[in-house]
This record gives structure tokens, C-alpha cells and sequence, in this order.
């Protein structure tokens, strides 16, 4: 099924989204109020239902609205950056990338493999959706970003998913811990000590305690948190140790934390590259990934 809509309704939708107001949004657009409901409405029926609901006082998305907007975004900016290319214009923006990246990848590894695309291309910018594992799989889906990094979307048939390493749970503790004099650790040993784990609403604790539970083990936590960066705060806070995947820790040497790897059984996550189905990537994407593939890969050996 085709959508038949002009540039021109995208960028009418996106403005009256933006300001809130039908009135602004004409202002901004150099046109008047009818054209513009004009532009909507041809949008709308494209579309095949309503984007936008409008009182007396304001306008908001609707439920259609809401999930198209992000595309719709990000089909604007890859139209104005082709444009310039075109026409040879360099206008000081450079083209974007747009990722959904899990918050675990997203806190120590991806800044840097960016610091390092950055000095090959300093006018790419990058727009990142630290995500949990199933928003980023949708945003992925809504086609909101380029591509995700993920271990969620093996299984879809609508997404192409690109293995790129595996990524153990390890022991993250600090350097005067007991568990730090260990060259390894097993889950038993983890028993006697005050664990800080992540929600059980987490994708990673619910890869995590079903694989324990293959194995006819359990954590017994003391702290539970939202999100895994916490934890590694109260680790080097000295509350407690915390067990997360290898790339939610810091890469280089920390003055403060250590990493132990845990053992009997491995408990690891698949990390890859999603992205729809015959999508086509935009040339500054293309690069990144192919930096990120050698980078990840470096790192896992």
C-alpha cells in the first residue's frame, strides 16, 4: 500500500505538532490557516485516520499522531540534508544518524566508538534513544531511528538482526571487595554478599533469571533498582556489588571497580544490529556501523 502525501503536509503536520497551534504553525509556514487544514486533512485521509484533535484552546496528537511523528521527523531531516547534498551546500549541519541504543551500550561503549567517528566526521550528528530493549526494538519497527542496537529482534521476521558480539554478565565490585581477589566467580559465591540487581521488569534481568533458572539458581538481592547505572554508583559507593553485562562496565581501568567473570553456568546476551527489513541506510549510518562492527569486535576478543 502506497501513501500518496507531498513534502509540503509532512512539514505541516510537523510544524502544527511542534507549536501546538494551528495558528502559529500558519505563521511559521507563510500560509494561511485554511491552506494549512488543508494540508492536514490530505494528510489525514493518506494516512486513513486522524493525526491531530483540536479544541477551542489547543491541539494534540492523537494515538496515529503520536506514532507517526518521530518518522515523519526524521524523514524531514534526511530530505533537507539530501537537498543541500544536491544542490553542493554545505550548510554547517552535516547529515545525522539516528540510533535506539540500549542504556547498557549506550554508557560507556558508544561514546566512544562516536569520539572516534567524530575526528573522521566532524559535521555528522548523531541523535540517541537510550532505550530499554522493547522500545527500542519499536522504535526500530515505527522506523523513528535508522537502526537499533539491541539483543530483542532476533525472532521478528520484519527486522533483520546482525549479530554482532556476545556480551557476558560479569561481577562488578570494588577493588578492596573480597570477590576482587578471585580471578573468577561463581553465582554460588555471590550468596553471602549484599547484591544490587536491576527490576525484574528489565529485559536483562529477565534474560538473567531464566537462564539461572535452567540451572535451579536464584539471586538473592538486597538493593533493586530502575536501571543499571544506579547500580554501578552504589558499587563504587561501597553498598554492595552488582552483576551486569560486560558493556554496561568500564572499558578501560577503573581507580575504583573491578570486573570478575562469572561462571558455572556463563550467562550471556546476544548484541546486534536491528533494522527493518530492505531499509536503506544513510551513507553516514553505513560508516558508523561498519566503525562499530571492528570496534565491538576488538573489544570482545
Amino acid at each position: 500500500m502506497s501513501i500518496n502525501c507531498e513534502i509540503l503536509d509532512l512539514r505541516a503536520f510537523l510544524t502544527v505538532s511542534e507549536t501546538r497551534s494551528f495558528h502559529r504553525a500558519a505563521e511559521a509556514l507563510h500560509i494561511s490557516q485554511p491552506a494549512l487544514s488543508r494540508r492536514i486533512q490530505k494528510l489525514e485521509e493518506a494516512v486513513g485516520a486522524p493525526l491531530l484533535e483540536r479544541t477551542t484552546r489547543s491541539v494534540s496528537l492523537t494515538a496515529v499522531g503520536q506514532n507517526l511523528l518521530p518518522l515523519v521527523r526524521r524523514m524531514l531531516e534526511e530530505f533537507d540534508g539530501s537537498l543541500f547534498a544536491a544542490r553542493g551546500i554545505d550548510d554547517g549541519r552535516g547529515s545525522q544518524v539516528t540510533i535506539a541504543c540500549l542504556p547498557t551500550a549506550a554508557f560507556y561503549f558508544l561514546p566512544s566508538v562516536i569520539a572516534r567517528f567524530h575526528e573522521e566526521h566532524p559535521k555528522v550528528r548523531f541523535r540517541i534513544l537510550d532505550l530499554p530493549a522493547t522500545d527500542g526494538l519499536q522504535a526500530v519497527e515505527r522506523g523513528e531511528v535508522e537502526f537499533g542496537i539491541n539483543f530483542m529482534g532476533a525472532s521478528d521476521p520484519e527486522l533483520n538482526f546482525d549479530v554482532l558480539v556476545e556480551d557476558p554478565f560479569v561481577l562488578a565490585c570494588r577493588r578492596d571487595h573480597p570477590l576482587a581477589r578471585k580471578r573468577k566467580v561463581s553465582w554460588n559465591d555471590l550468596a553471602s554478599h549484599r547484591l544490587i540487581t536491576v527490576h525484574r521488569t528489565s529485559g536483562n534481568r529477565i534474560l538473567l533469571d531464566g537462564a539461572l533458572a535452567r540451572e535451579n539458581l536464584k539471586l538473592s538481592w538486597f538493593y533493586e533498582v530502575t536501571h543499571l547505572s544506579t547500580s554501578l554508583g552504589m558499587v563504587e559507593a561501597g553498598v554492595g556489588i552488582s552483576v551486569l553485562p560486560r558493556m554496561a562496565t568500564p572499558q578501560q581501568e577503573h581507580p575504583i571497580l573491578v570486573t570478575r567473570p562469572l561462571e558455572h553456568p556463563v550467562v550471556s546476551r546476544t548484541i546486534g544490529i536491528v533494522r527493518r527489513r530492505n531499509a536503506v541506510l544513510s551513507a553516514a549510518a553505513e560508516e558508523f556501523l561498519q566503525m562499530l562492527k571492528t570496534t565491538w569486535q576488538s573489544v570482545a576478543k
